[in-house]
């Protein structure tokens, strides 16, 4: 059967192109490839390809995004280790970018967040195949690892 090689982009639309190409390679460092302003950038994270993002301009006084609604609940960018993940996650914080969750799926840590439109992505880490089943070779419940450390309490 022929399949996709992988998903190739992701297309948002955004009401300020120059606001959401700002805060993609402030907050998750992606390079600008292509920005034609008031119109739309292409942004990328690999090295390889001319984007993963794209965005294009709509107005600001377009409506949405909504939730609960079929379409697109979010998008993810995948890094490349656990200390990165704790390390973006850090970022985030310092640069106040709105966090609505972490999720712990067992085999992977996410961090879920919103763009300045409110489209919501993630960031996460996903451990290596074989890595994730327990010693007893059941599917792992929680993820070996937490975002921040846990403060120490004097005694």
């Amino acid at each position: 059967m022929v399949k996709p090689k992988r998903l190739g982009h992701v297309f948002l639309w955004v009401k300020d192109v120059a606001r959401s190409k700002e805060f993609y390679s402030k907050v998750l460092g992606l390079t600008v490839n292509r920005y034609t302003p008031g119109k739309s950038a292409f942004l990328s994270a690999a090295g390889d390809s001319s984007h993963e993002l794209a965005i294009g301009q709509v107005g600001m006084d377009a409506p949405g995004p909504y939730r609960r609604h079929v379409g697109l609940y979010h998008y993810a960018w995948e890094m490349e280790s656990f200390d990165d993940l704790k390390a973006m996650y850090r970022r985030m914080k310092d640069l106040n970018v709105k966090i609505v969750g972490i999720g712990d799926h067992g085999t992977s840590m996410g961090v879920y967040f919103h763009d300045p439109d409110g489209n919501e992505a993630e960031v996460f880490y996903e451990l290596p195949q074989d890595r994730w089943l327990d010693k007893d070779g059941k599917e792992l419940k929680h993820f070996p690892g937490a975002l921040e450390e846990e403060t120490v309490r004097a005694a």
